[in-house]
């Protein structure tokens, strides 16, 4: 039997500051397949890097993520410590898919209007 492959967004912390996207791509492709890598710096007043985390998106099955999770997650790596955890919805996408909910209803509700008024 095929495991089945979701979606799933991971937050990467404690990353080195040389961490490239092409490594990240590569380290988590070992246990799944590598959608998007997202890689943060955020820098002091001097433009010196303070801290450095990535959003990784993988399409993976729920066996091969807490692989993933346990063998990746506090690993030193490149000058860094791994966070590993499930991202969390991102504000700007949960209003996203509450706007699309509503355009539906909003649009479900016009066309039963339209057609209550049509069997007049």
């Amino acid at each position: 039997m095929e495991k089945e492959q979701v979606s799933k967004r991971l937050y990467v912390g404690g990353l080195g500051h040389t961490v490239s996207r092409a490594e990240l791509e590569e380290r988590f492709g070992k246990f799944g397949r590598v959608l998007e890598a997202e890689i943060i710096t955020r820098k002091d007043d001097q433009g010196n890097p303070t801290k450095t985390f990535a959003y990784v998106s993988v399409k993976i099955s729920d066996a091969d993520l807490k692989k993933c999770m346990s063998v990746l997650n506090k690993t030193k790596w490149k000058g860094g410590t791994l966070q590993i955890e499930l991202a969390k919805e991102s504000f700007l996408h949960r209003t996203g898919s509450q706007q699309d909910s509503t355009n539906t209803s909003y649009s479900i509700l016009m066309m039963q209007i339209w057609e209550m008024g049509m069997e007049k």
